[in-house]
């Protein structure tokens, strides 16, 4: 793997009007690394990307794309495919002659029926965009952003609208980019995509990183919970736990296997029946709701 950074952004500043949207804002993506760009609503995110991917100009800092600004299209845009979250095609042009007119604009060489085939859009080469479903759309979203297996691909929001075959199929495919040494970035809404996937994750809030690290540098930076209903007449617990509003029990703990044998072992020695019993480490999930809280 190279050295060099495929994006690499220094105390990138963005500013609209008086609203400071980004701020000092620094991080790298490696070459063939899975990133996941992660926050909650207004925390920059978007704004970012459209700097990386030469759309916007920041207001200050350096950002560079395969060394090069992001604004030198000629240098940058053949080797960056884009799925935004609506691409904007014709409705009066064919599946197969949008592929074939972003394929042109890309400036990458490929096949077009490869590229439906691809995206399981073979059947609909010949149908019209006004006449596609939205999960049919956002396939074709995807195949002109992988059109030519370029070197860096941006998925914004790739899975909204499709069904878990098409969900399924969609990664089935950036699997095998990866494997050809395609570089990732991924912004998304569900999470456990980002989790189940990404190599490393930059959570976004008000305009930095309140985080940045692996899943497992994330999730473990809070405590692991146990979860589980207790008969009317148990004895106390062996741990601390907390009583929620729907009568379940929780612990948490950043020892988890030690306290969950405590609490089996209790449970064994009182005859005592842990309904509901979950037990299991923090998730990506409850990382991004800890935001709120600071």
């Amino acid at each position: 793997m190279a050295s060099t950074p495929v994006i690499d952004v220094e105390r990138l500043n963005l500013k609209y009007g008086d609203f400071h949207a980004v701020k000092d804002l620094s991080f790298q993506v490696r070459p063939g690394e899975f990133y996941a760009l992660l926050g909650t609503n207004g925390a920059g995110k978007t704004s970012t990307l459209e700097v990386v991917e030469g759309h916007r100009t920041a207001t200050s800092g350096t950002v560079r794309v395969f060394g090069q600004s992001p604004r030198d299209r000629r240098a940058v845009r053949p080797r960056m495919g884009i799925m935004l979250q609506e691409s904007g095609f014709s409705p009066d042009l064919t599946v197969r002659e949008s592929v074939r007119l972003f394929g042109k604009l890309s400036q990458r060489t490929d096949r077009v029926e490869r590229v439906l085939g691809v995206v399981d859009l073979t059947r609909k080469a010949g149908t019209k965009v006004s006449q596609l479903s939205g999960g049919e759309k956002r396939r074709l979203d995807f195949a002109t952003a992988v059109y030519g297996t370029p070197e860096l691909i941006f998925l914004d929001e790739p899975t909204t609208g499709l069904d878990i075959q098409s969900r399924d199929d969609l990664w089935d495919a950036v699997d095998r980019l990866r494997d050809d040494g395609s570089t990732i970035v991924l912004t998304t809404h569900y999470l456990e995509e980002a989790q189940q996937r990404a190599d490393r994750i930059g959570l976004m809030h008000r305009g930095t990183f309140h985080r940045e690290g692996t899943v497992s540098e994330l999730t473990r930076t809070l405590p692991a919970t146990i979860r589980f209903f207790l008969p009317a007449r148990a004895p106390a617990l062996p741990l601390q736990a907390t009583r929620e509003n729907d009568g379940t029990f929780r612990i948490e703990t950043f020892g988890l296997q030690k306290d969950l044998f405590t609490l089996l072992r209790w449970a064994q020695d009182h005859a005592v029946e842990l309904e509901g019993l979950e037990a299991g480490p923090t998730r990506l999930d409850d990382v991004f709701r800890a935001l709120g809280s600071d």
